[in-house]
């Protein structure tokens, strides 16, 4: 299998900009199309104080931070330009979507029908990516997922993303990468569990909650253990082909657990993540993130002999 999708990241979160304007991002395309990547996913389009186009809606809520320049039309240009579909990522306001889901579900319908009227027409617009992250069945975000991905569909009846975190442990104590970001009860609707049964009977709630109105979920594979991961692989997909589901697979190509984070992966470990989804039968391959990890354009060297190693490996 070849790894088909990108996030797109910026608006950055705990990685750093590669401080590109229009002509880099463009390099980046043509370098994403070399190696068969045809779908990119806009991760957020704002964070906090931050975001991607100089949005009415959201200065409604928060002060807000110019633009300066709008990515989702650049990013819509370059798609369309490449031949690629292009999902828009929504906001987080890293706050209200744990403590106070219906405000966060409020503030990502205006926005979404701001966004509709301004790029709904483009022709590479051809999906929506949720942005909020969960780890478990968390009913704050059942909330969220079903009430935001009506909404979006009711837009613009195209394909919904999420993209979960494989956690191998959860409890009501610590079930979240950012914990600082939590309220003290937001774990209260989590069902926690440490092995892989448990594992498999959250996510089936979790699925059969959300079936109807998400079509694809790529779960980060980076938080368990590389000789564990085959085994979650397959109980994702089987889950997904229970529920009706895309399985795709959110190969990280970065590097979690070194003193630095984050780098781009050795190239072997991404190898053996690719070859164990293609094994499980997943559907579609991603990754977190091309332009900072696997690019011949990214600010790290090391990335540019990953995307060397990929393309000699995929005969690219």
């Amino acid at each position: 299998m070849k790894i088909t999708g990108t996030f797109l990241d910026e608006i950055t979160f705990d990685i750093p900009s590669a401080n590109w304007g229009p002509a880099q991002w463009a390099a980046d395309f043509d370098a994403m199309r070399a190696i068969g990547i045809d779908t990119v996913i806009l991760i957020r389009s704002g964070l906090r104080d931050r975001m991607t186009f100089d949005s009415r809606v959201l200065p409604k809520y928060r002060a807000m931070r110019p633009a300066y320049i709008d990515l989702v039309d650049l990013f819509l240009t370059q798609a369309q330009r490449c031949g690629m579909t292009f999902y828009f990522g929504t906001y987080d306001s890293y706050h209200y979507w744990h403590s106070d889901p219906e405000l966060e579900v409020r503030i990502n319908m205006e926005l979404a029908d701001e966004v509709m009227a301004r790029y709904g027409h483009r022709e590479a617009f051809g999906g929506w990516y949720i942005t909020q992250e969960a780890c478990a069945f968390d009913e704050r975000l059942m909330v969220i997922y079903e009430k935001l991905a009506l909404h979006l569909k009711a837009l613009k009846n195209v394909p919904t993303l999420i993209s979960p975190l494989m956690l191998k442990e959860v409890t009501a104590a610590a079930a979240h990468p950012h914990p600082e970001m939590l309220a003290p009860d937001a774990l209260a609707g989590v069902g926690g569990f440490n092995d892989l049964a448990g594992y498999e009977r959250n996510w089936d709630a979790a699925f059969q909650r959300f079936s109807q109105y998400i079509d694809a979920v790529a779960f980060q594979d980076g938080y368990v253990a590389m000789t564990e991961l085959p085994e979650y692989l397959e109980i994702d997909r089987r889950l997904a082909r229970k529920h009706g589901i895309e399985c795709w697979s959110n190969v990280e190509s970065f590097e979690r657990g070194m003193p630095l984070n984050f780098l781009p992966i050795d190239w072997r470990n991404l190898r053996y993540k690719i070859e164990a989804a293609a094994t499980a039968g997943c559907d579609k391959l991603i990754t977190f993130e091309f332009s900072h990890f696997m690019s011949p354009n990214s600010i790290w060297p090391s990335a540019h002999n990953l995307y060397n190693r990929y393309r000699e490996w995929q005969g690219v």
